[in-house]
């Protein structure tokens, strides 16, 4: 503790000399700024302490870490200003160094803008520079152009947090304190079909749900299943007429989508049947128990057609559909209208939010309940019951304006601040066929999810025999690859486009082995497995280089493998922060990229040209391909992609 005051002092009357304070002449105001510095200053050492005690069982954030550092170099430069732009990126060409940070012409514009002052980006940037506090991470900086400061790294830092890597496996990264998380997925309809439209939500729904576990959140996975409304009236209606017996014999409803079709041309066409079906809803929501059970019978047809989707794609989900909320909407009918919100308008209850010209019908003019009241009711349970801090709706994005109203009527409302909640809509563009027009069957139906599985299944068969894969792997592990590769491309193709652009469905280009694609990725990984097998290093012997061996990264590809590993925190929490997991795929792409560069350039294992015997290993090289793959393993895993051992 002496020490750490005598750097603290020292500290401050260095910063006293370079006329960075903006001290007030008394004497008092002296004590106040040192006080204010030495409390900056000991927060900074702390969390930087708090950072180095725990990065043996996290990954360190490099970015944070600078960030760290630089902010309170630009705290200590210029005390009173506030919220000065912080700026820290990877630099893109290793002669600009490892990163940069660009913040001195941010604050040159803010001084000029705020206070009339005309100071050089590049004088400002040496004052940043000049107030670096002591940290372990940078080896040197340098000030380039008009004011972009280069930052070095420190080889035996980065070589450190390798070593940590192997030892302790991937950790998530420090992201504060745990926090309840809803994601609202896949919410396809009952006695429907999933179809291709329900392809990105499942997908993108369940990666993000991964990666919110990844990092230690409480995450709640909710399937809004569209399972109540007036649609049940007629399939009832239908199912008492094909099966009156199906009180006590299950009724064999073998296809669902027929059985549906075949009640609404009823229900368009049959004036009788109609009015029935009218009365049915009516049997349904008052909870008559016949009633209850015909409405579970068809639910039941769904859920197992939805689940056999669910186990192919690897898929966990809790049913929460909206006929769970159903008993709730009246109150939410009463507290809106109790707030005043409510307008009578031709017989309907509707609530106008401000910004939003359309407005939510919260009860239809015959006292049924609407979609806004459904999805009322959900937002406030989802807040109020299950306390949800984070909650977010993977939903296309036409659903967007009705969303944002919802949301917006809950904050209205009081459900929530936020800027103490996140409530998000996730939104996705739609799945294009390869004319780029909608994706559509050639007789124009919709695509079903199930025969787009099968498919993909088959192509990526045909694309391993045509490898000649089924000569050199034993059934069982074809089958294995088979799976992994058409189930991961799929997902791949869908995940490492920007969800918010449509993108051309096409199997030729995802079941390509060369190119930013799962079966690239897939191939790469197996291909760094192999390496350490192949030179008879088993996982125990792997365990213990790691650590026992340094990781020398004296040679250039070396280096840039090495950083670009450590980069794998940041990605995360950059998708955190955005929601777009196309930056785990571009990370995942230039990850395989950079290793290939740096295989192509480094032996990991020397033999002799005419024997091909092993005459030498190097260790330290093939720690880098150990935590190449598993970082390249945990990717998978959020993304939902599960590789094989051959391929």
């Amino acid at each position: 503790q002496e020490n750490e005051i005598k750097l603290l002092t020292a500290e401050i009357e260095r910063l006293k000399n370079f006329g960075c304070l903006g001290v007030s002449p008394s004497l008092e105001g002296l004590r106040d700024e040192n006080a204010k510095l030495k409390y900056r200053l000991n927060f900074l050492k702390k969390s930087l302490q708090e950072e180095r005690s725990k990065s043996t069982k996290t990954m360190i954030n490099i970015n944070s870490c600078l960030q760290e550092i630089f902010g309170a170099a630009i705290q200590a430069a210029y005390p009173d200003l506030e919220n000065p732009p912080l700026v820290v990126t990877p630099s893109q060409q290793p002669k600009f160094g490892d990163y940069q940070c660009n913040s001195a012409m941010g604050i040159s514009q803010i001084l000029l803008k705020t206070r009339e002052q005309k100071v050089s980006p590049r004088e400002i940037a040496e004052k940043i520079v000049k107030n670096i506090p002591a940290n372990e991470c940078i080896e040197k900086v340098e000030i380039a152009g008009p004011g972009f400061i280069n930052v070095h790294l420190r080889k035996d830092f980065v070589s450190k947090q390798l070593s940590s890597l192997l030892i302790n496996g991937v950790q998530p990264p420090v992201i504060g304190k745990r926090k309840k998380v809803v994601v609202d997925f896949s919410s396809p309809n009952i006695a429907k079909e999933m179809h291709v439209g329900h392809l990105r939500s499942t997908i993108i729904g369940e990666s993000m749900c991964r990666l919110f576990e990844f990092v230690g959140y409480d995450v709640l996975r909710l399937n809004h299943l569209g399972d109540w409304g007036t649609q049940f009236g007629m399939l009832i209606a239908h199912l008492q007429d094909k099966f009156p017996d199906y009180l006590s014999v299950s009724p064999p409803i073998g296809d669902l989508q027929a059985f549906y079709k075949e009640s609404k041309q009823r229900f368009d066409t049959e004036e009788e049947f109609k009015k029935r079906a009218y009365q049915c809803v009516v049997l349904l929501q008052s909870k008559n128990p016949d009633f209850i059970k015909a409405w579970n019978l068809i639910c039941d047809v769904s859920r197992r057609e939805f689940q056999k989707i669910y186990n192919c794609l690897d898929i966990t989900i809790i049913e929460r559909g909206e006929s769970f909320y159903h008993e709730m909407m009246k109150d939410i009918v009463k507290e809106f209208e109790d707030k005043g919100f409510v307008q009578v308008d031709d017989g309907r209850k509707v609530v106008f939010v401000p910004g939003f010209p359309v407005p939510l019908t919260i009860m239809k003019s015959d006292g049924g309940y609407t979609y806004d009241t459904s999805d009322l009711a959900a937002l406030k349970h989802r807040l109020c019951e299950e306390k949800g801090d984070i909650l977010i709706y993977v939903v296309d994005s036409g659903q967007s304006v009705h969303l944002q109203t919802v949301f917006a009527a809950g904050q209205m409302i009081g459900w929530y601040d936020p800027k103490v909640t996140r409530v998000a809509h996730a939104a996705f563009g739609v799945v294009l066929g390869e004319d780029k027009k909608k994706f559509k069957t050639r007789s124009g139906d919709t695509v079903r999810l199930i025969d787009l599985l099968e498919e993909g299944l088959k192509r990526a068969m045909d694309k391993l025999k045509d490898k000649e894969r089924d000569k050199v792997l034993t059934p069982e592990e074809l089958k294995a690859a088979q799976t992994s590769v058409a189930f991961g491309c799929i997902k791949y193709a869908d995940l490492s486009h920007n969800r918010l652009n449509d993108y051309v469905f096409s199997f030729d280009k995802m079941l390509d082995d060369r190119g930013n694609t799962a079966a690239y990725l897939l191939y790469a990984f197996t291909r760094i497995r192999a390496i350490a097998r192949l030179a008879n290093i088993d996982e125990q012997m792997l365990r213990k280089a790691a650590r026992e061996e340094v990781l020398v990264l004296d040679h250039e590809k070396e280096w840039k493998l090495g950083k670009c590993i450590l980069r794998f925190p940041e990605i995360l929490q950059k998708i955190l922060e955005d929601l777009l997991l196309h930056t785990l795929c571009d990370y995942l792409y230039e990850l395989a990229t950079t290793f290939t560069e740096f295989y192509d350039s480094c032996y990991c294992v020397e033999k002799d040209r005419q024997t091909g015997q092993i005459v030498k290993v190097n260790m330290w090289r093939l720690l880098l391909c150990e935590a190449t793959a598993t970082i390249m393993a945990k990717g998978f895993d959020i993304l939902g992609i599960k590789p094989v051992q051959k391929m």
